[in-house]
């Protein structure tokens, strides 16, 4: 056992939940934003006219969604040249076959590949053989027989949350919004989470409404004592740089929990707000404005996993777009800071609780 323990930590082999639940899932999110989610704005952008070459370069782009997002998870697990570049084929046959839920398939997948290609590497004279073999082998076998039913498991748990949307949005638009939210600003990713389960239509608002209250949410909130530089990087960057003052003072976190709660129903119950865009905008919230992009791309151009649920291209009135603005900006912005200025007299946070390190 002893020496089993010493072969794994010099492969750098850590079975952990921080380093496949937190860094594995948190890459792949970043390799599906490289690939799926950029091209699912190029191909937006390419509606225009002038501008219609971007629909051909979106299709390049989509389709390396599964390599991209093999080759992030291998990155994140420290794996060798090797074994990263082999990731490609793997990410590919796990996306394919694993269907709309490719994205967990190729999770799962990749990180037993990746391991099982790092154990390998460089413990032969032939290594440029034996590592991209095994790499490979394990990978794309196990997509053969694993990442169908991954597949179909993830998009049955979808499924059953947007069903479940539909029909108690109110209740559903509250649990939704909360977990989703939460779950952004967790060191875990939000949109991958949302990618895996193919998360769109009403279920997908009310993602995008929680991850919106956490981020415009927190950079308000704290606007006192980070003033425009916090705005931005958390408003339009990540609500996780207050996760070390929430372990300081769990707290600070009721106010933009509490506005997701609110802003989740109003999303599904009053403005029927779908998110019918690439799955994983609805986890991005305001991070780089892509879960309202999402909203836009899904009005004009619906993903294939939306249409898949029944959604179709809209011309969008203006009640579609006063609602994408209260429930993306608006109300996270003004519900959150009124949250933290109650709590801020009740004395639950106190002056420099929301300081973002330097």
């Amino acid at each position: 056992m002893e020496k089993f323990k010493a072969f794994l930590k010099k492969k750098d082999i850590v079975i952990s939940g921080k380093r496949y639940g937190i860094d594995a899932l948190g890459a792949m999110a970043q390799g599906l934003f490289c690939s799926l989610l950029i091209g699912t704005i190029f191909k937006a952008i390419g509606m225009i006219p002038a501008l219609s070459f971007f629909t051909d370069i979106s299709g390049y782009a989509m389709a390396m969604a599964g390599p991209a997002m093999a080759v992030a998870i291998g990155f994140a697990l420290k794996a060798p040249p090797m074994v990263l570049f082999s990731l490609a084929a793997v990410g590919n046959a796990a996306n394919v076959i694993g269907g709309a839920g490719g994205p967990l398939a190729v999770l799962f997948i990749a990180i037993i590949a990746a391991e099982f290609g790092k154990a390998v590497s460089k413990e032969t004279k032939i290594d440029i053989l034996v590592t991209p073999t095994v790499t490979i082998l394990v990978g794309v076998g196990l997509s053969m027989l694993i990442a169908a039913p991954i597949g179909k498991a993830a998009m049955w748990v979808g499924d059953i949350i947007m069903w479940a949307t539909t029909k108690q949005p109110f209740i559903m638009g509250i649990l939704v919004s909360v977990i989703v939210g939460i779950a952004l600003t967790l060191p875990i990713s939000s949109a991958a989470i949302c990618a895996a389960l193919s998360l769109t239509g009403l279920a997908g608002g009310a993602a995008v409404a929680g991850c919106c209250a956490q981020m415009v949410g927190f950079a308000v909130m704290s606007y006192k004592e980070n003033k425009v530089g916090g705005l931005v990087s958390q408003g339009i960057g990540t609500s996780m740089l207050q996760m070390p003052n929430i372990i300081k003072n769990p707290k600070i976190w009721i106010a933009p929990i509490l506005t997701s709660a609110i802003t989740g129903p109003i999303a599904t119950c009053l403005f029927k707000l779908q998110m019918n865009g690439a799955a994983i905008n609805s986890g991005m919230g305001t991070c780089g404005f892509c879960g309202p992009i999402g909203v836009i791309t899904g009005w004009l151009n619906p993903s294939e996993a939306a249409v898949a649920n029944g959604a179709a291209a809209i011309s969008p009135a203006g009640i579609d777009w006063a609602g994408l603005v209260l429930i993306a900006v608006v109300l996270p912005a003004i519900l959150t800071f009124v949250f933290g200025q109650v709590e801020r007299k009740l004395g639950w946070i106190k002056e420099g609780d929301l300081k973002l390190g330097e």
